[in-house]
């Protein structure tokens, strides 16, 4: 089952109103005593159903969630669609400039201020979740991937594991690196990073920028389950493809 309900985000949208969703599994309400982890996830329009996704196409969570019974639930929210690159802004650890909308003054931070602080203490709050580090997960796509990766690294005490899909490297490339090198990243950090093999061609540089990021990682001796997909492009639908592999990734069980 999926729950929507409106949220505000004072910072960078004022009183506005956006859609929250839960992706709750269906033995949440035949085991009232079970508790469950928590995947936090970006742009939640475009990840369960096709008539919101920004362009028709969802990543079909919902479906994937059901057919295959997997114990989690996913929270998540809508982005900023505001016509000034709101979304950009929302989702940019650090300024940058876009070869389209030109200087982006990133807003990252207040964006997680807000999702630790408000959002995840409203789920916990709400649903029978668990709310420790270890059973708490967060994963987008694109500028939602690089988020990611800035929630695991600047975030990891609250953040155990992350999927980041075709993470948006080329934005400053400089910072991301410096911010992965300066990290402190508790044990047992997991991470799940790809990138599409037709998406490399899009910027200059990806192959060598994304084999340094994930260079840095194992240095940091994060657990790391790096790919390039085969034909893999900068779509809802090829991240729809890579659903099995991050949830592998994030739920492998270990003996610890």
């Amino acid at each position: 089952m999926v729950k929507k309900w409106k949220v505000t985000f004072p910072a960078p949208t004022g009183p506005e109103t956006r859609w929250a969703y839960v992706y709750l599994p269906e033995s949440y309400f035949e085991e009232p005593e079970k508790r469950y982890p928590v995947l936090y996830m970006f742009d939640g329009h475009n990840l369960f159903s096709d008539e919101e996704a920004s362009y028709g196409k969802s990543w079909g969570l919902k479906d994937y969630m059901d057919q295959t019974g997997t114990e989690l639930i996913i929270a998540a929210v809508e982005c900023n669609h505001h016509p000034d690159f709101g979304r950009l802004k929302e989702y940019a650890p650090f300024d940058y400039d876009d070869p389209v909308a030109g200087p982006i003054s990133g807003c990252g931070k207040v964006t997680m201020d807000w999702y630790v602080k408000k959002f995840k203490r409203e789920i916990d709050r709400r649903y029978r979740t668990l709310p420790d580090r270890r059973h708490t997960f967060v994963s987008g796509s694109s500028m939602g991937g690089l988020m990611t990766l800035y929630a695991i690294t600047e975030y990891n005490q609250y953040f155990s594991g992350g999927a980041a899909l075709s993470p948006s490297l080329w934005t400053n490339p400089e910072m991301i690196e410096e911010m992965i090198r300066s990290s402190w990243l508790k044990p047992n950090t997991r991470l799940y990073m790809d990138y599409g093999s037709v998406e490399m061609k899009n910027h200059h540089g990806m192959v060598r920028l994304f084999q340094r990021v994930t260079s840095l990682f194992i240095m940091k001796r994060v657990f790391l389950t790096s790919r390039i997909v085969p034909y893999g492009d900068h779509t809802e639908a090829c991240w729809e493809k890579q659903v099995p592999y991050f949830m592998g990734a994030l739920l492998y069980e270990d003996e610890d």
